[in-house]
């Protein structure tokens, strides 16, 4: 069936619309495959034919239509996550394919969808400052000061990047800087043993810079088959990662300081850390840009998961298990949420479990490692033992959390 006149565009106007909305959805953090779907339903309400072929750093479109065909390459880095953009993206999409919007305003919408402000540096700061200050307490920080501390470290790098943001576009020097920023004010702690928490101070914000979505999103391409892609994003994912390690123990070791790889945190009290998840979630939901009015959703996941990995856990499983289990439920409660409200998947399920990430693995892992160096023959089979131990327990944590998101993602897709 043609489209109505009022929709019916010029193919150079229509390739325009459609590449517009193809980059706003595939920069903020939309999976691979509901961007392409988004695309070719908006290009079918339009009367042409679309294929989508994304890659790290550019999109590639060809539309077609009975007059012939028109093929270009956009530039576009899929770096960020804005739900804010991707859900009204996806709304004005919903409202061109269901006839209530004009063609003729779709163009000039997206235009102030590309426009839109990120989230305020104050709430962007104070919820930094929350989401480390609540993994703090997760991982048993019971000391007010300690949580002061952590806040600050957190709030402070979180303006710092938001600065550093205005000044280049390298996509590493932010966590890599906040990350020192964090390691110096750990250092600070330790020397003058200010507080119990002693590195936590330089871990928790640390922990609030790991790349979730990204990591889940190459994780769904590899799952999808697009492997070049996904293996791309897992490599920028890995990278900031390695600027994060990289910039913590730099800060660390100004101040004279190491990241020992010592047995694991204390874990809080079930009603401490079920309502420290909350905040984190909250944290995290407000870092990628997510509607207030949507937050609360998330939330009552994140701590609905975060009681299920409790439990887990008080029945003996390994941290592994009980991170399975409860990304198993929030996979698949958000997958249809996450269809529901126009949220890109990847953004709402980190958010969802952020709580969980084996940050505090990686790094004691990163500063046993400078200590295998530092050390050489003078090294011991603990400290070996302790470094593959926190690896391995990084490592199949992160593939229990992805397997547990992206199955029912999959399975209801496939439905």
């Amino acid at each position: 069936m043609s489209p109505p006149d009022s929709k019916r565009l010029e193919p150079a106007a229509a390739f325009d619309l459609l590449s517009t909305a193809a980059k706003l959805l595939f920069a903020n953090g939309q999976t691979t495959e509901r961007m392409v779907a988004a695309v070719e339903r908006l290009a079918a309400a339009l009367g042409f034919r679309v294929s989508v072929f994304p890659r790290w750093g550019e999109l590639a479109l060809r539309i077609e239509d009975v007059a012939g065909w028109r093929h270009e390459i956009i530039a576009v880095e899929p770096a960020g996550v804005d739900m804010n953009k991707v859900v009204a993206t996806m709304g004005l999409i919903d409202e061109v394919c269901d006839g209530r919007m004009e063609t003729s305003a779709a163009r000039s919408a997206l235009e102030a969808i590309t426009h839109f402000p990120p989230v305020s540096i104050l709430r962007f700061a104070l919820m930094a400052a929350a989401g480390a200050a609540a993994l703090g307490v997760i991982f048993g920080v019971s000391h007010l000061l300690g949580l002061v501390l952590i806040a600050i470290g957190a709030g402070a790098g979180a303006c710092l990047r938001r600065w550093l943001a205005g000044k280049s576009r390298n996509l590493f020097i932010q966590p890599f800087c906040a990350a020192i920023l964090a390691g110096i004010i750990g250092a600070i702690v330790v020397r003058l043993q200010v507080s119990s928490a002693l590195l936590l101070v330089a871990v928790c914000p640390c922990m609030v810079l790991v790349p979730g979505p990204h990591f889940l999103n190459g994780m769904i391409d590899l799952a999808r088959a697009r492997i070049v892609l996904g293996a791309a994003r897992l490599a920028y994912a890995g990278l900031i990662t390695l600027m994060i390690c990289t910039g913590l123990l730099l800060g660390l070791a100004l101040g004279g300081v190491d990241l020992p790889p010592s047995g694991p945190f204390s874990p809080a009290p079930f009603l401490y850390d079920v309502l420290a998840a909350g905040v984190a979630v909250a944290a995290y939901g407000s870092f990628f840009a997510m509607p207030w009015r949507m937050l609360p959703i998330p939330i009552l996941i994140g701590m609905l998961a975060h009681a299920l990995r409790w439990g887990a856990l008080s029945m003996g499983t390994s941290a592994e298990i009980g991170a399975l289990v409860a990304c198993l439920l929030v996979g698949t409660v958000t997958a249809p949420i996450a269809d529901r409200l126009r949220l890109p998947f990847a953004g709402i399920a980190f958010a969802s479990v952020v709580s969980l990430i084996p940050g505090v693995f990686l790094f004691r892992m990163a500063g046993g490692m400078v200590d295998l160096v530092t050390l050489g023959d003078h090294s011991t089979p603990e400290l070996v033992t302790q470094i593959a131990s926190d690896g391995t327990t990084a490592l199949l944590i992160i593939l229990a959390m992805a397997f547990g998101l992206i199955f029912p993602r999959i399975c209801i897709d496939w439905h």
